[in-house]
This record gives structure tokens, sequence and C-alpha cells, in this order.
């Protein structure tokens, strides 16, 4: 996997529990859980714009809804 500048999430403050956030030159909106480092999600400003709105507002049920314009890559 190439070296991003990955950012821990503020809302992750165990070290157990983070997700990180990076980008790719292309754009794309890269994201991977501390736990499966090797699994990254790959989306699009927009729909990650609409994932963290939802987060904000649905805090507690927005994980379980459609993944949209999120898709897994690697393994």
């Amino acid at each position: 996997m190439p070296d991003y500048d990955w950012q821990k999430s503020t809302f992750s403050p165990d070290a157990s529990n983070c997700v990180h956030i990076a980008t790719h030159p292309t754009g794309a909106v890269l994201l991977h859980e501390s736990d499966t480092p090797g699994t990254v999600l790959t989306t699009s400003p927009a729909p990650f714009g609409h994932l963290i709105r939802a987060l904000k507002v649905f805090p507690q049920s927005a994980a379980g809804g459609n993944s949209g314009g999120l898709r897994a890559r690697g393994g």
C-alpha cells in the first residue's frame, strides 16, 4: 500500500478503535480502520461529506445504512 498521510479521526480517542482518513492524489478520500489497515475504503468527497453529516446528525443509527459511494479495496 502506498504511504499516505493518514489522519486519525477526532471521534476515535482510543488507540485501539481508530478510523484513519487520507486523500489520494486524484482527490479520492481513503479510509481504514486500525484493526484492518490493509482494507481501504475509497470514495469521492461528496459521498464522504454526506457520511460525515449523517454521522453528526444520527450518530447512533448512521452505521446501519447503505454504503452508498464507498467501496472496499485491498485486504
